[in-house]
């Protein structure tokens, strides 16, 4: 990808295509989430260019589907999984090499990884406790290991992401030089890895360089790396007036918080590969004025649609902002709430925002869903999880786990420059949310 264009620091909602989305939503149905792959691979441009003699992986937790994994390996990107579900994929998705970060990993991944490991995929294990290097010893793995770091500094857009300070995460600073040198006698220890939190910003340059130099000092402590991971987390504009991450700046800082270590930067970037290479589509099914109505005369109403906490978590469980347009019909604004059909007063995806007017059968999109969207998606309430489609305007062709074989495969030519499109999940139905149930 040398030499591409990488596209637009930030992809506004405002610069998805209308026409493009309300077919795409017609013809699958809603909830629905559009994938765009091309911008996938812009923003792996950006982050290759930014980090060029960096190690860069994509924190897999982000976006999992085949479609995406696979656009980010031929990308160039190395594939950081938290679970044992992770690796799985990533390996289906074309993989042959990982690694794993095991955060109080139970038995059943830990058997399941080292069972990959044994076939042959080439697996970089970090490790986050002495608990955890004693339980990999004892399963007989003697190959790639990393020690997870707390430098007891953490950044991050909330307190539930916010990794680096808790001691959930990794082994207490002063003590993993004893950690390393113990493991060496068993293990090929390759690295040592922190990570600060999620949606770091501009903002919180000041406690990624103090976790950066951290590490910087660890490393050369212990001397004898091959790599200094020092995580992702790097932020994504969601609201419309929020600037773009200066990625070079952040790069920059980075490296001269590192200092000079004889071993390889790593970064492990997952929310600002697919934040923005997604929307999540839903339609309005409700409309009802809000008593009282607001100081200036004009009367609030809720808006009602087929997408809730259930489809997309985040604005409930961590106050997110997500910009929402309706590609319906342009009308007077008015004070919108976006409510969900959960029944949990925080199924909302905005209060009293202005917008245009709803009526029932608008569609509405919701920008920034690419990262943590389908994938904190859930069944509570016995609701079906929704189908997601990938798109992308110059289609080539991919390697093991990306194909396009799908009856849902279709090329078109769109306004927003959108060739071809495939069902990467299908919906699913009650009959699934049920499959698992055991009669007694």
């Amino acid at each position: 990808m040398s030499g591409e264009a990488a596209g637009p620091t930030v992809r506004r909602l405002a610069d998805w295509s209308a026409a493009d989305l309300t077919e795409l939503a017609d013809e699958y149905g809603t909830p629905l989430y559009v994938t765009d792959l091309d911008r996938v691979r812009e923003n792996a441009r950006r982050l290759l260019d930014a980090f060029p003699d960096a190690a860069v992986s994509y924190a897999v937790k982000a976006h999992t589907g085949r479609a995406v994994l696979a656009t980010v390996r031929d990308a160039g990107l190395g594939a950081e999984c938290a679970s044992a579900g992770e690796v799985v994929r990533a390996i289906d998705a074309g993989y042959d090499a990982v690694q794993y970060t095991a955060v109080n990993p139970p038995a059943e991944d830990l058997d399941i990884v080292l069972d990959r490991w044994r076939s042959g995929v080439d697996l970089t294990v970090v490790a986050g406790a002495r608990d955890t290097i004693d339980r990999l010893r004892d399963r007989g793995f003697d190959g790639r290991l990393a020690l997870r770091v707390n430098p007891g500094v953490g950044a991050g857009h909330h307190e539930k992401v916010t990794t680096g300070g808790h001691a959930k995460f990794g082994v207490p600073y002063d003590r993993a030089p004893e950690l390393l040198a113990g493991a060496r006698a068993d293990f090929d220890v390759v690295g040592i890895h922190a990570h600060a939190g999620s949606g770091i910003s501009g903002d919180d340059l000041a406690a990624h360089r103090e976790l950066v130099a951290r590490m910087g000092d660890l490393a050369r402590e212990v001397g004898d790396l091959e790599f200094v991971d020092v995580g992702g987390g790097f932020g994504v504009p969601y609201r419309e007036d929020e600037p773009p991450l200066d990625l070079d700046a952040v790069a920059d800082a980075t490296r001269e918080a590192l200092g000079d270590v004889d071993a390889q930067l790593a970064v492990e970037p997952g929310r600002y590969l697919v934040a923005d290479a997604g929307v999540l589509l839903t339609r309005v099914n409700t409309v009802k004025p809000v008593d009282g109505g607001d100081t200036d005369g004009t009367v609030p109403v809720v808006a009602g649609v087929d997408a809730g906490m259930t489809t997309l978590l985040r604005p409930a469980m961590y106050d997110a902002y997500h910009a929402i347009r309706n590609l319906t019909d342009e009308r007077p604004e008015r004070p919108v709430t976006v409510a969900g059909p959960v029944c949990e007063t925080s199924d909302l995806f905005c209060e009293r925002r202005p917008m245009p007017t709803p009526r029932r059968g608008d569609l509405l999109a919701i920008g920034n869903a690419g990262a943590y969207g389908y994938e904190m998606a859930s069944t509570y309430n016995s609701r079906p999880r929704p189908a997601e489609v990938v798109c992308e305007a110059s289609p080539t062709p991919r390697g093991a786990g990306g194909e396009r074989r799908s009856p849902g495969n279709r090329t078109r030519s769109g306004n927003g420059g959108i060739d071809a499109v495939r069902l990467a999940r299908e919906r699913e139905t009650l009959a699934h949310v049920t499959d698992l149930e055991v009669d007694r």
